[in-house]
């Protein structure tokens, strides 16, 4: 994923992120507002059922007349205009907060309009857990000359208590969050590390190229001077260095077109190509390798065009990879096979070997990247395990299909569909 693409999903999530908070915060908010205003009608009613019975007490009547007010969150004063017994006014508070089920601790106080101060009936306790809290100085309130007060302490407590499980929600939306932004973090944190790698390699592979092509030129050098052809020695370790160069070199070639392909940076140079001239060409280019094993490459095909849009070298560079670990991954006399069909408007590539072949439990995986079948801590055939990878790779870039079949002892064949 390119950069650009992958800053474009932070922001997104991001954004996406602050938006789910913003709502939730915002339906918390509003859930607290509306338990709030539930729990102060709840009191506003059993104040005034409380001023109704104390005046009833009194012998007096106090009709329709609204005489609760709400001077702040947790503070009421009732107005009863005539006397009040602090005891009375408790029992009456006590039994109405009860019947609402209002149960949390509460403080109460009567004016005094002689003193003009508040005179402290006592602090309350409904609720069953805490230590009793102390008493606190309610303000007086002049437009009432007969009037009580009630200060409820833990009503924010009680009001969020009601909100456990939106708030349970919540937080679990909050861990999810977390953990998400975390997954982004790790996310930005192995690509980085991964771009460092893949920096570091092409690095490497770039400097390999120069002191890989002084050793292949100085090789061909040696091999073309005579008194060295002369000396059966040192023309076999001239040969020898000859062979491991341009193996060197193509291995740093493949890692170079594994980390473009990976970049996203290789451009197909797609052409009208022959299928079948093309396989012709590189099963003769491979046959001095299979004659020294007596091996040979059978091309089975259709004499209809066959006629496909590709890009050339990707294609026979694929084709090379194919043909060289069916020579290589062979115990036996190499036997290949290649057949070249088409069917419902698609050709399909066969090649099918003789070699070791691939038990079931591993066909998945030799198309990932460095992966080679394990064999204990002895490999025979060396190699970085790029070959299967850059074959699939090419092939997704072409939007083509393969497939792999293989039994161990018997052989293994891979199928491309075009």
């Amino acid at each position: 994923m390119k950069n650009n693409q992958i800053r474009l999903v932070v922001i997104l999530g991001v954004v996406a992120i602050l938006g789910i908070v913003s709502v939730q915060v915002y339906w918390l908010r509003k859930a607290y507002d509306i338990k709030e205003r539930q729990f102060n009608e709840t009191i506003h009613t059993a104040l005034q059922h409380v001023a109704e019975n104390l005046v009833d007490a009194n012998g007096g009547n106090l009709g329709n007349e609204d005489v609760v007010n709400q001077l702040s969150s947790d503070y009421f004063v009732v107005n009863i205009n005539d006397n009040i017994d602090a005891n009375t006014l408790e029992y009456y508070l006590r039994n109405e907060f009860e019947k609402f089920q209002v149960n949390l601790d509460f403080e109460y106080a009567i004016y005094d309009c002689s003193t003009d101060e508040m005179v402290y009936g006592s602090y309350v306790k409904l609720e069953d857990k805490g230590d009793e809290k102390p008493t606190k100085v309610l303000p007086t309130y002049d437009e009432f000359p007969y009037y009580f007060g009630v200060f409820l302490p833990t009503k924010s407590s009680f009001v969020i208590n009601n909100l456990r499980l939106s708030i349970v929600f919540s937080l679990i939306l909050l861990i999810a969050l977390v953990f998400f932004g975390y997954a982004i973090y790790v996310i930005l944190q192995q690509k980085r590390l991964s771009e460092l790698q893949t920096d570091f390699i092409n690095n490497m592979t770039h400097e390999f190229k120069t002191p890989i092509s002084s050793i292949s030129l100085s090789s061909d050098a040696l091999l073309k001077n005579t008194s060295i052809k002369e000396d059966k020695r040192l023309s076999n370790y001239s040969r020898i260095i000859k062979e491991q160069a341009d193996r060197l070199n193509s291995q740093v070639e493949r890692v170079l077109q594994i980390a473009s392909l990976q970049k996203n940076d290789i451009e197909l140079n797609k052409e009208n190509i022959d299928l079948k001239h093309l396989i012709e060409g590189v099963i003769r280019s491979t046959e001095v390798n299979y004659s020294k094993k007596d091996g040979k490459v059978t091309f089975i095909y259709s004499e209809q065009p066959c006629m496909v849009l590709a890009d050339q070298v990707h294609l026979t560079n694929i084709l090379y990879n194919l043909l060289d670990n069916s020579l290589k991954y062979n115990d036996n006399i190499p036997k290949v096979n290649i057949k070249l069909s088409k069917n419902r408007g698609a050709f399909i590539i066969s090649i099918q070997d003789n070699g070791i072949g691939i038990e079931e439990k591993y066909r998945k995986q030799v198309f990932d990247k460095f992966y080679r079948v394990p064999k204990g801590n002895v490999h025979n055939v060396k190699g970085f395990g790029l070959g299967l990878y850059y074959v699939k790779q090419v092939v997704n870039e072409h939007d083509w299909k393969i497939g792999i079949k293989s039994e161990v002892g018997k052989g293994t064949k891979i199928e491309i569909k075009i």
